[in-house]
């Protein structure tokens, strides 16, 4: 590969091209430009900065199909995006847009370590329910009682107002 480095907008573009592939085998720029709701000509751009990454193999107006090394990346984006989703939707509730939304943002950022944390402790929650039922139910009784819905108070030595 010429150039390691993959810039998160083009993670974005592995990802989605491993989303259309998983919905349909045969998948073209246009697809992409579709799903993504941008230009035939920025997705031809990233499609060509991934072919001299060596990710994808594509020609205009052909079909769009991974390299090992592709698919093995776009895998690991998807897999990144769906842990931190699932860790915002089931742990701290959030909505599934709000969910999505910034785990597209910090999927590019995040650290292994991070991220294995994280998918160890919503597996956990998962698996033991009643963690987030307390969770929820102690944060409740907190909510009322500040405005930046922290529990507890802050340290002494920290003004609120």
């Amino acid at each position: 590969m010429a150039d390691k480095e993959i810039t998160a907008g083009l993670e974005d573009y592995l990802e989605a091209i491993y989303i259309a592939k998983g919905k349909n085998n045969t998948v073209k720029g246009i697809d992409i430009a579709r799903m993504l709701n941008i230009s035939r000509a920025s997705v031809s751009e990233a499609l060509s900065k991934l072919v001299s990454k060596e990710l994808i193999t594509y020609e205009s107006y052909g079909t769009i199909s991974f390299t090992p090394a592709g698919q093995k990346e776009a895998k690991k984006v998807y897999e990144t995006h769906n842990t931190l989703k699932s860790f915002f939707q089931t742990v701290l509730n959030i909505n599934p847009e709000e969910a999505s939304e910034n785990a597209c943002k910090i999927e590019h950022i995040i650290s292994k370590n991070v991220l294995s944390e994280i998918k160890d402790f919503t597996n956990y929650c998962n698996n033991n329910p009643e963690i987030i039922d307390k969770y929820r139910q102690r944060k409740e009784q907190y909510e009322h009682l500040s405005d930046r819905k922290i529990f507890g108070s802050a340290p002494s030595n920290i003004k609120t107002e």
